[in-house]
């Protein structure tokens, strides 16, 4: 049962940061022209597509890559809690709180950890290979982060510590998630 559970939370969290990704790619207006783009769409276009007849965009935001993953997020939550034997003597009302509150704590959860990889990522890049076609997104994903704490942090010797003063602040979020 242990590897039935492993697999399916590899496969719903594979999915959630896809639907969440998207949904931040669109939120910071990261272009779906690339190579990483084609892929987000490609792998969330089956469940996206037909939630946005149901579910509008408002604010220039895709609610329904969130919708999505948050649906996966409930089964997820839903299926682990049914099959703990402690959770089941529990009442329905506090049962479905608990199941809706295990759900958006692992989106926000998913949300900090693709911040933290984006930075990351951005990090070795710029060391790396800073023309690479992932520098791009992983530049406009994390710019709404990093800008504020580049207000306050001067560069040290032409070296840029706001990625990892950003990574610290998101371990905080982290920890009290």
């Amino acid at each position: 049962m242990q590897a039935i559970i492993f697999l399916l939370d590899a496969v719903v969290s594979f999915f959630c940061a896809l639907f969440l990704l998207r949904f931040m790619m669109q939120a910071m207006r990261v272009s779906f022209g690339g190579q990483l783009g084609n892929f987000v769409v490609a792998l969330t276009n089956w469940a996206v597509k037909p939630l946005r007849r149901i579910i509008p965009g408002i604010g220039g935001l895709d609610w329904s890559s969130v919708f999505a993953a948050l649906a996966l997020q409930l089964v997820l939550a839903g299926l682990l809690v049914s099959v703990s034997s402690q959770m089941i003597e529990s009442d329905p009302a506090s049962l479905a709180l608990m199941i809706g509150w295990f759900a958006i704590r692992g989106l926000l959860r998913m949300a900090v950890y693709i911040v933290i990889g984006a930075l990351i990522l951005q990090a070795v890049l710029s060391w790396v290979n800073p023309y690479s076609p992932l520098s791009a997104p992983a530049h406009q994903l994390t710019r709404p982060i990093l800008d504020p704490i580049r207000r306050f942090v001067p560069l040290i010797s032409g070296i840029d510590l706001s990625p990892l003063i950003a990574i610290l602040l998101l371990q905080v979020v982290l920890m009290v998630l």
